[in-house]
């Protein structure tokens, strides 16, 4: 078994090491990861300059893009063979409700999921990040469970842990994702140089938490799964467009 390894935090991220030994001796790992902390990257490609691929010291590889890249790069040209999966993470906060559109962590396993490989997104929800080992076991049991009893479709998991002692998990739970208000407006500040510049707000308060969403589990200390896909088509709005194109 091959298992591909990526992130959004950078490859000297706290979490992606604590993956890495959690999942050593299930498979072969090969860590491919960006350069540096390219949270809210999305599923951006680099296509405007070619990218390095270049090894750390602790034998994990690096890449100078983003998380998509990383995957793209490392499925397409650098491994002899397709990894049997990928996992994104651990990623350091939240990646719930709206925050999958613009994560990193998200986009990486969304990369492998579209080059045909099952893919997992892990996230310990917290700004401490105090139990990172509680989050690496949980995507141990996952990875093991779908190594020994693969899903029978193509899939595509984001699974959000709380960060609490192991023992303080109230288990896992299949969810939908929740939504969070507007964001906060973006906040303006001076440079030394007299020029405004802005930074990006906080994103909302939870909107949509009630139960069955990831927001609503993670309150419960439960470990929130998700199954994601791709295909962004409104079928609902699809009848609606067809008769006001023909009027």
């Amino acid at each position: 078994m091959r298992i591909l390894l990526s992130n959004d935090d950078g490859y000297f991220a706290p979490g992606i090491e604590h993956l890495a030994r959690a999942l050593a001796g299930l498979a072969d790992i090969t860590v491919v990861a960006p350069e540096r902390d390219r949270s809210g990257a999305s599923n951006s490609l680099t296509l405007d300059r070619p990218l390095s691929l270049r090894r750390a010291a602790n034998g994990f590889y690096f890449v100078n893009g983003t998380p998509t890249d990383c995957v793209h790069l490392a499925v397409t040209g650098m491994l002899d063979e397709q990894p049997d999966m990928v996992v994104s993470g651990i990623n350091h906060g939240a990646n719930m409700g709206d925050d999958t559109i613009y994560s990193g962590t998200v986009a990486a396993a969304t990369e492998g999921f579209l080059l045909g490989v099952p893919s997992l997104a892990i996230s310990l929800v917290s700004r401490s990040g105090t139990h990172f080992e509680t989050a690496a076991r949980v995507a141990r049991e996952m990875v093991e469970e779908l190594l020994h009893r693969p899903f029978p479709q193509p899939m595509l998991l984001n699974v959000n842990v709380p960060d609490v002692p192991y023992a303080e998990l109230r288990g896992r739970v299949v969810t939908r994702l929740g939504k969070r208000h507007k964001a906060e407006p973006v906040v303006a500040a001076q440079t030394p140089r007299n020029e405004t510049v802005y930074w990006v707000g906080a994103a909302g308060a939870a909107q949509d938490a009630g139960e069955g969403t990831d927001f609503h589990a993670l309150r419960q200390n439960q470990v929130s799964v998700t199954p994601l896909q791709i295909d962004l088509t409104h079928t609902a709005q699809l009848g609606l467009l067809r008769e006001w194109m023909g009027g």
